[in-house]
């Protein structure tokens, strides 16, 4: 067994305190998301997602966030997919954003939901060329004997479209997950971690809580 038991990386970022929180999650959420993106991380729209099949086993794995407002947080993916087909048998799912160049962290836990056809349009159509076709290529999660299936099939979809519009399939979308529960994690000195929840309340207000690292 290898023995890494002494990595480590002792936290030194500044004190999370409430009074700096936004009310809403969601204004705090931009708020260090646009921090992320000033300190120029690397796709620092890449979330895991984690749902959770039939048997109540999770599946977790990186996707990337496309759009968010108070209304969700939208990514886009088959519809045949696993993940699909564990959203459809239960929607409740978790997002985690870790952005560990800043010691900071956010955990989402929500109800995911197919968007509308119109706007999983809109978003295809601003996609590259390359992964416009790419949607039509992957019948993604089956199982493929080699990675020359994917690119015969691709050569198939440039011929098929070489003319045309790449129009959007039908089994392709997005889903929005609509948040229930923000965690909110900042590094600190000693492993205390400031650590915040938001929690919708009963008026659908946000309640802001403390949690002990």
């Amino acid at each position: 067994m290898s023995d890494i038991s002494e990595l480590r990386e002792e936290y030194e970022g500044n004190a999370l305190k409430k009074k700096q929180l936004e009310k809403s999650p969601v204004s705090q959420f931009r708020s260090w998301f646009d921090a992320a993106r000033e300190a120029q991380l690397p796709e620092p729209n890449a979330m895991v997602l984690t749902t959770v099949d039939a048997n109540a086993q999770p599946f977790a794995r990186t996707v990337l966030l496309k759009a968010f407002d108070e209304r969700g947080f939208v990514f886009f993916t088959s519809y045949n997919s696993r993940k699909a087909e564990h959203i459809a048998e239960n929607p409740r799912v978790s997002l985690l954003f870790p952005w560990i160049a800043l010691q900071r962290q956010i955990m989402i836990n929500g109800t995911a939901e197919k968007i509308s056809s119109a706007e999983s349009v809109k978003y295809f159509a601003s996609r590259p060329l390359g992964s416009r076709l790419g949607a039509w290529v992957s019948d993604q999660s089956e199982t493929i004997s080699s990675r020359s299936v994917l690119l015969a099939k691709l050569d198939e979809m440039k011929r098929k479209f070489k003319n045309g519009e790449i129009p959007i399939p039908s089994f392709w979308g997005g889903f929005r997950v609509k948040p229930e529960i923000f965690e909110l994690w900042q590094g600190g000195p000693n492993r205390l971690h400031d650590r915040f929840q938001y929690s919708r309340s009963s008026d659908d207000a946000w309640n802001i809580e403390r949690l002990a690292p």
